[in-house]
C-alpha cells in the first residue's frame, strides 16, 4: 500500500488468528534478513580469498543461487500482513465504508487466485526436481559444486503458501467489515496517509531517544 498501513487487533477470534498467524511470518522475515546478511559474509569471504590467497570461495554463486528465494520469497506475507506492499491508491484511497472494504476484498480475492496458481506452478516445478531415488534427492543441482537445487525449489511453493493464508484472513477480514460497515476493522491494513505515517514514525524515535 501506497504509504503502509496499519493494522488493528481486537479480542475476535479472526484478530487472535491474525496475531498467532503473525509470529510465523515474523520468523520467516527473520530468516529472509538472515539470508541476505549470510549472502554478505560469502561476499566479503569470497573478494577476501581472492584478493588475499587468490582463491575465490568455491560455488560461491551456487550458494547465492541457493539463497536467493529465501531473500525474495520467505517475507512476503510479513509484509503483505503489514500493508507494506507498493500498490496505486489513485481510486482505492478516495473510498470510504462498504465501497472501500467490497474493493479491497475483490482485490484481495484477485490477488489470492493468481497466488494460488503460483502454489501450484512452482510445486510442480519443485516436484520436477526432487527423486527419493536420486543422490541427494535431486534430479537436477548447481553448476559449480553440484549443490541440489530441490530446497531452493521447495521454498518458493511454501513462502507462496504461507501467502494464500493471509490473504484468506484479510479476505475474511474485509468480507466481515463489508458486513458490519466497520469503520476500523481488525485484521487487515488500513491505509494511512504520508502525514499521520510521518507523525507515528517520530513518535518511535521520541520514545527510543527516551
Amino acid at each position: 500500500m501506497a504509504g503502509g498501513g496499519t493494522v488493528l487487533s481486537d479480542d475476535s477470534t479472526l484478530s487472535r488468528v491474525d496475531r498467532q498467524f503473525y509470529r510465523i511470518e515474523r520468523v520467516l522475515a527473520l530468516v529472509s534478513g538472515l539470508a541476505v546478511f549470510a549472502m554478505m559474509l560469502l561476499a566479503v569471504g569470497s573478494v577476501s580469498g581472492r584478493n588475499f590467497f587468490d582463491q575465490p570461495l568455491p560455488g560461491y554463486v551456487d550458494w547465492i543461487e541457493q539463497a536467493m528465494p529465501l531473500i525474495a520469497f520467505m517475507g512476503i506475507s510479513y509484509v503483505q500482513r503489514d500493508g507494506g506492499h507498493i500498490r496505486m491508491d489513485l481510486v482505492v484511497g478516495n473510498l470510504k465504508g462498504r465501497v472501500l472494504w467490497l474493493v479491497e476484498m475483490i482485490t484481495t480475492l484477485v490477488v489470492l487466485g493468481l497466488m494460488v496458481l503460483l502454489v501450484w506452478g512452482t510445486w510442480a516445478h519443485f516436484q520436477r526436481s526432487f527423486d527419493f531415488g536420486a543422490p541427494l534427492w535431486s534430479r537436477d543441482s548447481s553448476m559449480d559444486i553440484a549443490l541440489p537445487l530441490w530446497p531452493a525449489k521447495l521454498l518458493a511453493p511454501v513462502a507462496f503458501g504461507v501467502l494464500c493464508l493471509r490473504l484468506v484472513l484479510q479476505v475474511i477480514g474485509y468480507g466481515r467489515a463489508f458486513l458490519e460497515n466497520a469503520e476500523k476493522p481488525v485484521a487487515v491494513p488500513l491505509v494511512v496517509d504520508a502525514a499521520t505515517q510521518a507523525a507515528e514514525e517520530a513518535r518511535h524515535v521520541s520514545d527510543g531517544n527516551g
